[in-house]
């Protein structure tokens, strides 16, 4: 699936109606810069920055290294512990931002196990830029042969999630504007 119709900057419906700290999640294929925009809105909200890649196992990192992506099953382990985080993240902190990948809305509800009222930055961009931005990393697991398993597997957030689709063809500072306004 594409995200070709999907409208950049599309906002949908906030979770948390109490005023309370935010949890987000960045979220995207590979390449679309979770990490760096995840730890720049972590900086700005004053919360912790939990890095996704960090949790995956060593088995999981050597099959990606390897060019064989990850199914639901490999991802399960990781999504719970991902969970768990952020609840603790939530609980001691009251916000956090975490970068995962969060591809299925299947991947999205076992995180919102840990905090149901977390909101997700999806950053998402066509298929050349994110492979140009793949092929300019130096020392990440992720081949850019799996961005098409990536792209395949991706699925758009639902009218029912809380959070915005945001095109990284803007500059970090005009997505991170976009979702301190959200």
């Amino acid at each position: 699936m594409t995200l070709a119709a999907l409208p950049p900057d599309q906002t949908h419906a906030s979770a948390d109606l109490h005023g309370r700290a935010t949890g987000w999640v960045v979220m995207g294929v590979s390449g679309s810069g979770k990490s760096s925009l995840g730890q720049q809105l972590a900086a700005a909200l004053q919360v912790p920055f939990i890095e996704g890649d960090q949790f995956h196992s060593e088995e999981n990192i050597a099959r990606m290294r390897n060019g064989i992506a990850l199914g639901d099953a490999e991802r399960a382990d990781w999504l719970q512990t991902l969970a768990g985080e952020i609840g603790r993240a939530r609980q001691q902190h009251g916000g956090y931002v975490l970068s995962c990948s969060a591809l299925k809305r299947s991947y999205r509800d076992r995180l919102r196990q840990g905090d149901p009222a977390l909101r997700l930055a999806h950053l998402h961009g066509d298929t050349a830029l994110l492979a140009q931005r793949m092929a300019g990393r130096n020392a990440h697991f992720m081949p850019p042969a799996l961005l098409a398993s990536q792209l395949a597997a991706l699925q758009a957030l639902q009218a029912d999630e809380a959070g915005l689709v945001l095109d990284i063809r803007h500059s970090s500072a005009e997505i991170l504007a976009s979702i301190l306004r959200y």
